[in-house]
């Protein structure tokens, strides 16, 4: 089972690369974020005639989630993170999908720092934090995937002396993001791939994408019984290089 994570930035705008990886990689599950659309403007028919099943939480102009699940329905569990301090943006879906519940989410970005939206991330970051706890304790396999806009350390991200001020970098939410680990997630990347440079975004600027300048904030966390069975994960940067791309490239794991 192979579940993606894929921040779009504009799911309409860039529909043709979506679709495009989607019928070259057939993913089976897909968390997105970014919509950049309401409800009513998600591309549900272009989706299901690709073979995707989709549910998602949009918002005009900003944010917004969707799950799609090739072959089926994913089967919506929650809409919303509970505790979110401003629930009017669309940032947070939950579904099972053949014994797999999946959280995708799209975390503040926070900048500028100081400021109300670096407090809003921090705010955030804590409500997820109280219910990854509930959802790693759970009997069933669970993956929290999405961009959480932190790098974690400094592997994660070109010349790191540079962010130092950067809400993605900020020692509070690097922080943030250990606590959430130190309940017994395993970053599945990180977990493969050990000490190597792995960049999940580009810049669209100072050819950030050619020159290799990126930084990773795009995840997927899993709790013990799905890390079990964790077989393959990656990043399909290739996509970062199609005309009229995402800054993001999607980001994958495969669950044996």
């Amino acid at each position: 089972m192979r579940i993606a994570t894929y921040n779009v930035n504009g799911v309409n705008g860039r529909l043709p690369v979506l679709l495009r990886w989607l019928e070259e990689t057939q993913p089976d599950v897909v968390c997105l974020q970014e919509l950049k659309a309401p409800d009513e403007k998600f591309p549900e028919k272009a989706i299901r005639d690709a073979g995707y099943g989709a549910i998602w939480h949009g918002q005009k102009s900003w944010n917004g989630v969707a799950m799609l699940a090739r072959g089926c329905d994913p089967v919506e569990t929650r809409r919303g993170l509970p505790g979110d301090p401003d629930p009017s943006q669309s940032r947070y879906i939950e579904a099972a999908v053949e014994g797999v519940l999946i959280a995708g989410l799209y975390l503040p970005n926070g900048n500028p720092r100081p400021g109300p939206k670096f407090d809003y991330k921090r705010a955030w970051f804590d409500a997820l934090i109280a219910h990854a706890g509930t959802l790693f304790a759970m009997g069933a396999p669970v993956v929290i995937a999405g961009d959480y806009n932190v790098m974690p350390t400094e592997l994660d991200v070109y010349k790191p002396e540079r962010w130092g001020e950067d809400a993605l970098f900020a020692p509070e939410i690097r922080a943030a993001f250990g606590q959430m680990m130190d309940q017994g997630w395993t970053d599945a990347l990180r977990a493969l791939h050990p000490g190597e440079t792995i960049y999940t975004f580009w810049d669209y600027f100072r050819n950030a994408y050619t020159r290799n300048a990126g930084m990773r904030i795009d995840h997927l966390l899993l709790n013990a019984p799905a890390a079990k069975r964790l077989a393959a994960a990656d990043v399909d940067h290739f996509v970062r290089g199609w005309e009229k791309s995402s800054d993001h490239a999607p980001v994958w794991v495969e669950l044996g």
